[in-house]
C-alpha cells in the first residue's frame, strides 16, 4: 500500500467510503503494538476493502499532531503519534466487524470493560479531531534548566551560557550570559544555542 494514505492535513484518518457513516456508528480504541500504528492501520484498510467491509467500517484514525523539535539548532517539523500503541475506529461493532479488526496482524485487543468495547463518547472524539487539526505546532526542547549551552547565532554567538528558564510554547530559553563580567539573562530561540 503507498504511505500517501495517510496525509499530515487530515491527522491521519483514512476513510474507508465516502458515504456518509449512520448515526449509530461509534469510534473504538484499538490497542496495538506500540510505534507500528500507521502499519497497523493500513493493514486494517487493506483487510476491510478485500472483504468487502466498507459498509460497516468506515474510518481508521492514528491521532496525530505536528511538532517543531529543535536539535543541534536546527529546527523541523515532525508528526508525533498522539497515543503511542491505540488507532482509532468507526465502525457498527458486530461479531464479524469486531473478528476482521481483532484478527488483523498487530492489533491486540480493543479497549472496553471486559471483553466488550467500550465506544468513545462523541465529545471526546471531536475534542481529539479538533486537538489533531491545531495550525501551532508544539516546540520540544533538548534543553532542560541547569544545561551548559553555546550560542550560535545572534549578537552572542560563541558565547556560553547556563539555562535558566525553558519555554517550549514560544521555542525559547533564558540563559544566564557572562557578558562584562557579570551574568546575564539573555533571552533567545530553540534554533540560537546548542547544548555543549
Amino acid at each position: 500500500m503507498p504511505e500517501e494514505t495517510i496525509t499530515a492535513e487530515d491527522t491521519g484518518i483514512i476513510s474507508l467510503t465516502d458515504v456518509e457513516p449512520p448515526k449509530e456508528a461509534n469510534w473504538y480504541v484499538i490497542h496495538t503494538y506500540s510505534g507500528h500504528e500507521r502499519k497497523v492501520a493500513l493493514s486494517l484498510k487493506e483487510r476491510i476493502e478485500a472483504r468487502g467491509f466498507q459498509d460497516r467500517i468506515f474510518k481508521i484514525m492514528v491521532p496525530k499532531q505536528k511538532k517543531i523539535m529543535v536539535s543541534e539548532g536546527k529546527k523541523r517539523t515532525v508528526e508525533e503519534n498522539l497515543f503511542p500503541g491505540y488507532i482509532l475506529i468507526l465502525m457498527l461493532l458486530s461479531d464479524d466487524t469486531w473478528y476482521i479488526v481483532r484478527s488483523t496482524k498487530g492489533v491486540t485487543g480493543f479497549v472496553g470493560t471486559g471483553t466488550t468495547p467500550t465506544p468513545l463518547p462523541e465529545a471526546e472524539v471531536k475534542t481529539l479531531m479538533k486537538f489533531t487539526r491545531m495550525e501551532a505546532p508544539k516546540f520540544e526542547a533538548k534543553f532542560s534548566v541547569g544545561d551548559a549551552v553555546k550560542i550560535i547565532e545572534g549578537p552572542f554567538t560563541d558565547f556560553l551560557g547556563k539555562v535558566e528558564e525553558v519555554n517550549e510554547e514560544q521555542g525559547k530559553v533564558k540563559a544566564l550570559v557572562s557578558v562584562f563580567g557579570r551574568e546575564t539573562p539573555v533571552e533567545l530561540d530553540f534554533t540560537q544555542v546548542t547544548n555543549l
